[in-house]
């Protein structure tokens, strides 16, 4: 067994999380709850996205969230930037890091970002290359890892091909993601293992969406090949706008609590991050998805 004494933890729950939802979500609460995530000890807190308006409303003011956040030193902000012309704003709002986004389906690549994977990878050229230029560090994210729902199986092949690609091209990282959440354990592992003989493990992180509930149960098959960087929104946030059903991402606060309980290294403070969650979902007039805000929330009624 090769646990990683620590993790890393991506919090998406600010972009991934809230691009889906349906009624605008105000600036100031996108701001407070970025800046609630870096109290409670987050240090990766993706931020927002420069894609367009027309395609993802909800991101449209991230310039402006940008703007208005605390920004913590030792903490980074990424944003998503998968052209040269949302990379250009990302820059003018002074990001360290960007991501950009790809498939390993060519169905979900079709429906989702309107061109082939290979495309999809042509077109990231001039971002890493002005990235670069700039000093910027560029994520690699892709979907469907585990399935599709357009064509079902993925082959792992094809995701190692694609993550191979990215690196390739100047990602730091790739995130695997189990985009509508069908994937269990074993397949899970399997996975990230090939993709890790191919890219390296310090390279691999792992993006899991809890729609059939299999999420912690991926995580922890994953930690235990020595995977040490899971992504994971606060409250449970979000799902995918192109995949009918797939219910939110891992919960943060879930992740946190499994992981203390294995002994391993976060750096986050749970109740600090569980208000967090309250203070989102209250303003989005829900209450949080995650099993452990809930849990905590009935202890302290």
């Amino acid at each position: 067994m090769a646990r990683p004494q620590s993790v890393r933890i991506v919090e998406v729950g600010p972009r991934d999380g809230l691009q889906n939802e349906p009624g605008v979500v105000p600036l100031a609460a996108k701001v407070a709850l970025i800046d609630a995530l870096a109290d409670a000890g987050l240090k990766v807190i993706e931020s927002g996205s420069f894609v367009s308006p027309k395609w993802v409303p909800q991101m449209a003011d991230t310039a402006a969230v940008l703007a208005e956040i605390d920004r913590r030193e030792g903490v980074r902000y990424p944003v998503l930037a998968p052209n040269l012309k949302g990379l250009e704003l990302a820059l003018a709002s002074g990001v360290e890091e960007v991501a950009v986004f790809t498939a390993a389906s060519e169905a979900f690549a079709a429906k989702n970002i309107n061109c082939t994977i290979a495309e999809s990878l042509e077109r990231f050229t001039p971002v890493l290359d002005l990235a670069r230029a700039r000093g910027i560090a560029v994520r690699g994210y892709v979907s469907c890892v585990l399935g599709c729902p357009y064509q079902g199986e993925v082959p792992v092949a094809k995701v190692v091909e694609v993550s191979e690609a990215l690196v390739a091209m100047g990602c730091y990282e790739v995130s695997l993601g189990d985009t509508i959440g069908v994937g269990t354990p074993a397949k899970a592992r399997a996975m990230a293992q090939a993709v890790a003989d191919h890219i390296g493990l310090a390279r691999t992180a792992i993006h899991f969406h809890d729609t059939y509930g299999q999420a912690l149960a991926n995580v922890l098959a994953c930690l235990d090949i020595g995977v040490a960087t899971v992504d994971a929104a606060v409250a449970g946030l979000g799902g995918c706008p192109y995949a009918k059903g797939a219910s939110g991402n891992l919960a943060t606060e879930d992740l946190v609590y499994m992981l203390n309980g294995l002994g391993i290294e976060t750096g986050v403070d749970l109740d600090r991050l569980a208000a967090a969650g309250r203070a989102i979902t209250a303003a989005l007039g829900r209450t949080p998805a995650s099993k452990v805000a809930q849990a905590m929330a009935a202890k302290a009624a």
